[in-house]
């Protein structure tokens, strides 16, 4: 599903869960409709600028399953930086604040099995500080290998943890503000 509630396309929207979201809810920091994880959904339009405009750059985690082996020396490449496409002539060189591979995924998510395990692939656990258009498929990309699943586990410290695809959690608003690190607007 796209991270929207109205789409002129036909595909999967957040309304089509089974929660009863409260009017003006909106979701703070997109994925694209091939990736998963965790989806910040609020009513509290200050948030976006709180958490993107900060001085002190919020924390993203993504678990991501891509295309083949990654040797020691493609992950040295990308814990350097990789240029990616950003616009149509300009590149910006994305580097990640932590990458690692991953042995077993399922313990960083129990929901991160895959059919296409069967073939040679590579799990890994990225940070990033910065969120350029697709940049984690971007990354990987320019190191020649596909991105098969993207999964972000956490935002800040705000966590995936066990919650299963589809569902929806609500937390309070001290606790909101509390775990994505922002100061509670007041």
């Amino acid at each position: 599903m796209v991270s929207q509630f109205i789409s002129s396309h036909q595909v999967g929207l957040l309304g089509d869960l089974d929660f009863d979201f409260p009017e003006g809810t909106h979701a703070i920091g997109r994925l694209d409709n091939e990736s998963e994880g965790l989806l910040i959904l609020t009513t509290d339009k200050r948030v976006t600028r709180l958490l993107f405009l900060a001085a002190r750059p919020h924390k993203r985690t993504y678990l991501v399953m891509v295309q083949n082996e990654i040797t020691q020396q493609t992950l040295a490449q990308l814990k350097e930086g990789v240029p990616i496409r950003i616009k149509a002539e300009e590149y910006y060189t994305a580097k990640p604040d932590a990458i690692e591979i991953i042995k077993h995924p399922v313990s960083l998510y129990p929901y991160a099995t895959d059919h296409r395990e069967a073939y040679p692939h590579t799990w890994l656990l990225i940070t990033l500080t910065e969120g350029k258009f697709r940049q984690v498929r971007k990354m990987v990309l320019a190191v020649r290998h596909r991105c098969l699943r993207l999964i972000r586990l956490s935002i800040s410290n705000m966590m995936l943890d066990d919650l299963p695809p589809g569902a929806v959690k609500e937390i309070g608003q001290e606790e909101f503000y509390k775990k994505l690190g922002i100061r509670q607007p007041g």
